[in-house]
C-alpha cells in the first residue's frame, strides 16, 4: 500500500502546498462540508477523473467513458456511484479515503499526513488542490446510471 501511494504522490503533483489545504471535519463516514465555498464544476472533475497525468482514476477504477481503454479493475466501478455514495462520503473517499479503510490502496488525494518516502518536489503538496477535490465530487454526483 505504501508503495502505491508514494508511486500517486510521485506522479500526481499539485500545484497546491500545505499552507493552501483548509481545514475539514469528518463526521461518520463523510466531510459534509465542501472544501471551498464555490461549487465544484462537473466539467472539470470528468477531465481529471479520465486524466491519466492528474487523476488516475482510471488505472484502478472503470466507469462510463467509452472514450478511455485500459480502465482499472482494482476498484469498484464509478457507474452509479451518485447514487450509492452522499457528496460528504464521495470527499471523504477523495480526501483520504484511508480514514475508512487503513488497508485501502487508494491515495490521499487532499491529506498529507502519514506518506512516506515522498521525493523532495513533491513534498508538503496534495495531490488535488480543495477546488479540483469539489471538481471531482461534483461530477461523481452525476453517475447516477446504475451498472
Amino acid at each position: 500500500m505504501a508503495g502505491a501511494l508514494v508511486l500517486l504522490a510521485v506522479l500526481l503533483p499539485s500545484q497546491a502546498r500545505a499552507q493552501d489545504v483548509r481545514p475539514y471535519e469528518i463526521v461518520g463516514d463523510a466531510i459534509p462540508v465542501p472544501l471551498t465555498a464555490a461549487k465544484g464544476d462537473p466539467v472539470r472533475g470528468r477531465a481529471i477523473v479520465v486524466d491519466r497525468q492528474r487523476g488516475l482514476c482510471l488505472l484502478c477504477h472503470t466507469g462510463p467513458f467509452p472514450e478511455q481503454r485500459f480502465q482499472g479493475n482494482l476498484a469498484p466501478d464509478l457507474k452509479g456511484v451518485g447514487i450509492r455514495l452522499s457528496e460528504g462520503q464521495l470527499r471523504l473517499k477523495i480526501v483520504d479515503s484511508r480514514r475508512l479503510n487503513p488497508a485501502t490502496i487508494m491515495p490521499p488525494y487532499y491529506a498529507m499526513d502519514g506518506l512516506v518516502r515522498v521525493g523532495r518536489n513533491w513534498q508538503d503538496k496534495p495531490v488535488l488542490s480543495a477546488e479540483q477535490v469539489e471538481d471531482v465530487v461534483a461530477f461523481l454526483t452525476t453517475l447516477t446510471e446504475t451498472p
